[in-house]
């Protein structure tokens, strides 16, 4: 019985000691079962089915939006648009004291609405941000912990590649569960069929996209209240920053152009989402366009033209609208003259929209080879996430075939206080996890294994949302809490050295304690999770 615990020892134990994840995951676990075969302990015949699993990894739509929203995040932090959002919001709220970590906080959201990349947010606001802070006397924990906090951010506000994966894991978690409710209600009833309302809700990316929206901004507040307290109460550690130059129509332009685009492209996406417009998939090539027309006047600003590709883009959508709302552009629908002039309108206006990302990219092509190296990074992180999920797989059916799941439920089943002890146990236990292991492992590794448990739970009145969520806030922590947080290692790497590591520790307790708080509102309040997903389902045309 203590076979699974040992694999599972043996892949942590690899990792700690810097063992690649995506080949640690798959090679001990094969490893494992070869040696075992002899001994009777593993069936071969289970060998098939990792096949079936590899083919359905990689035949999920759901993750296509996996390179879209990396490419949307990676470009923005390329083309300094990211910086030029910083450097912006500290100007304006620099003059109010703890201002400056206000700013921080308020990036960081934004930036984590248009990338979910947690390291390049920590080093972007890390190398613009933290000279400043410390320039203007801030405290070195406020400053470090406000930084290391923040860019964490993008793991549960959306569109975050942690949700994404948590979807697809909870997906099969649910329907797992839902298996598990129907074979113990057949057994207690002995009814053949279960009445739908003791059925497991299922979840989808879209779904946790909603769900996780309003905690995120939940956790927001937190932290800009946190700092604006600790202002008031030490004026000392987070004193004001006067802006030196003039509120003047120059100054509004420039706060224009920062904030509205990256606003602007946030909207279209989530609100694409959650209006039902678009897809998760369609709303990642949305943000991922976007990012590649700000990137294209971005890359030129102070040229002549360079505005000409956005505007060209702005009016082919506008045009397009307009299209739609007044004529019928179905081709196999084409009777009359008006509805050939409809069609004919609509592709000038399509290739207009596509000149204006031809022009935008071969600008970010040829200007410092933006292009070429976010598309590189693109495939990198991709490859990097794609391959630690195969080898979870992988893992997970080695898992299952040495009996683990069933040790796991039978001790989660052993303890008293039903659901709410299960849950705590979890949580406890991904909390202590998040010390040692990275966010995919965490998600794709144990989640798998805790989730169709405590979804199958008869006493268990909750969504496979609102336990995405609550699993996604903590393994937020896994970035921040010592000694492994990589959102501190990120910011170790670009700190300067009169920054001392004790003191970038100390900064971030406060933001796990802010990180727990949020958590235990989350989960005496559902509601935060599923309003959004349940509104939209009441109001799409299949309802």
């Amino acid at each position: 019985e203590i076979i699974p615990f040992i694999l599972l020892m043996l892949v942590c134990c690899a990792l700690l000691f810097g063992y690649p994840v995506a080949f640690t995951l798959s090679g001990i676990s094969i490893l494992f079962a070869l040696i075992c075969i002899p001994f009777g302990i593993f069936d071969p015949a289970i060998f098939k089915s990792i096949p079936l699993r590899i083919f359905g990894i990689m035949n999920n739509v759901t993750l296509l939006a996996v390179p879209l929203f990396i490419f949307m995040g990676i470009m923005l932090q390329r083309s300094k648009i990211a910086e030029d959002l910083l450097l912006t919001m500290a100007n304006l709220f620099g003059p109010v004291r703890g201002g400056l970590g206000v700013s921080v906080v308020f990036v960081g959201a934004l930036l984590a609405a248009t990338t979910g990349i947690v390291g390049a947010t920590v080093v972007a606001m890390g190398l613009i941000s933290l000279p400043a802070m410390l320039r203007n006397n801030y405290s070195q924990s406020l400053a470090t912990g406000t930084i290391a906090a923040s860019g964490t951010l993008g793991q549960i506000i959306p569109p975050s590649i942690v949700l994404i994966i948590l979807a697809d894991q909870l997906a099969s978690a649910a329907d797992q569960g839902s298996s598990i409710r129907k074979a113990l209600h057949k057994e207690t009833t002995g009814e053949l069929s279960m009445p739908s309302t003791f059925d497991v809700t299922s979840t989808s990316a879209g779904e946790m996209f909603l769900g996780a929206f309003i905690p995120g901004l939940v956790l927001v507040c937190l932290y800009i209240i946190y700092i604006l307290v600790f202002a008031f109460l030490k004026p000392s550690a987070a004193p004001s920053v006067p802006y030196k130059g003039k509120y003047d129509r120059a100054f509004a332009n420039k706060v224009f152009l920062a904030l509205v685009p990256p606003l602007l492209l946030i909207f279209i996406v989530l609100g694409s989402i959650m209006s039902g417009i678009a897809t998760v998939n369609q709303a990642g090539a949305i943000g991922a366009a976007g990012a590649l027309i700000m990137a294209g006047y971005r890359l030129t600003e102070g040229q002549k033209g360079c505005y000409h590709p956005a505007i060209l883009c702005l009016a082919s959508l506008l045009a397009v609208g307009l299209i739609l709302s007044n004529f019928d552009t179905n081709i196999k629908g084409i009777e009359t003259g008006r509805d050939q002039l409809g069609v004919a309108l609509a592709v000038i206006a399509t290739i207009g929209l596509l000149a204006s990302l031809i022009w935008s990219g071969y600008r970010a092509l040829k200007i410092e080879d933006t292009l070429n190296g976010v598309m590189m990074e693109t495939a990198k992180a991709t490859a990097l996430v794609f391959i630690i999920l195969l080898g979870a797989a992988i893992l997970t059916a080695a898992f299952r075939a040495f009996g683990g799941e069933h040790l796991v439920k039978e001790f989660l089943d052993g303890l008293a206080g039903g659901f709410w002890s299960k849950f705590i146990i979890v949580m406890a236990v991904i909390f202590i996890l998040g010390f040692f292991l990275d966010f995919i492992e965490i998600a794709v590794v144990v989640v798998p294994i805790v989730a169709p448990i405590l979804l199958a739970d008869p006493g268990a009145n909750v969504t496979a949302v609102w336990l995405g969520v609550m699993i996604g806030l903590n393994i937020q922590t896994s970035f921040l809490t010592p000694p492994f947080g990589f959102a501190l290692f990120y910011l170790r790497g670009i700190a300067p050295a009169i920054v001392k590591t004790i003191n970038m520790y100390k900064g971030v307790i406060p933001f796990i304690v802010l990180q727990i708080i949020a958590m235990v509102i989350v989960a005496k309040t559902p509601g935060l999770v599923n309003y959004l997903p349940n509104r939209v389902a009441l109001l799409s045309e299949n309802s």
